[in-house]
Order: C-alpha cells, then sequence, then structure tokens
C-alpha cells in the first residue's frame, strides 16, 4: 500500500479559558496559508500553489474542509436521534488527511507546471 508523506504544516493551538469545547470554524484563508478549523486550532504554511489544484470548482483543501463541517438536519426527529456526528472526534484525522493532500496538490501542482 502507497502512503503519501503529510506535508510540514505548523500546527497553532491557542488556550483559551473556555470550558466549553471550542467550536469547529473549517475555513480558510488562502492569501496567509491559513486553516482555521476551530476556535483553538490553526494549520499555518500552506503554499498558494495548493489552492491551485482544483477538483470541478474547488481546491481539493477546500473540499476536505467542506464535507467535514458539522451540519444540522432540518428535521427535528433526525437531529435528535441520528445526528451523531461531532467535528472534534475527527479532529485528529482531519489534520493529518489536510496535511496529506496538501502533498498531493503541491507535487501534482509543480509536476502539472513542468510540462509543455
Amino acid at each position: 500500500m502507497i502512503s503519501i508523506a503529510p506535508y510540514s504544516l505548523e500546527r497553532l493551538e491557542t488556550a483559551t479559558l473556555k470550558l466549553t469545547e471550542p467550536k469547529p470554524k473549517l475555513k480558510a484563508d488562502h492569501a496567509q496559508g491559513i486553516i482555521y478549523l476551530d476556535d483553538n486550532t490553526q494549520l499555518r504554511g500552506i503554499l498558494a500553489i495548493a489552492w491551485d489544484y482544483k477538483l470541478g470548482n474547488r481546491s481539493a483543501l477546500e473540499w476536505i474542509l467542506d464535507q467535514y463541517k458539522e451540519k444540522k438536519p432540518k428535521d427535528g426527529t433526525i437531529a435528535a436521534k441520528f445526528n451523531t456526528y461531532r467535528f472534534a472526534d475527527y479532529k485528529t484525522q482531519v489534520i493529518d488527511l489536510l496535511q496529506r493532500v496538501c502533498t498531493v496538490s503541491v507535487e501534482t501542482m509543480h509536476i502539472i507546471r513542468q510540462m509543455p
């Protein structure tokens, strides 16, 4: 099985005095090269070229951020009984996935730009 090496991104954790769980954000700042995962966690050092690798109309990194957002069902019964997804439960795996997709994005764009 082939494994992609995780891209070296800086993980910045900010401490808060809140007793509640940090609220998921999953937003990207392309200009700064930052992904805001939640109120306390940022991933920094994302190269601008990583955002250029598109899958349809969005970058691969944006697809991941969108798919891991917490979504609330409109039906209250469904939300109460079946909506058990919480981003905090998958935060470590999402960070690892983002690092690996960043590697694929950067390497793919380098290959594409070398083509005639």
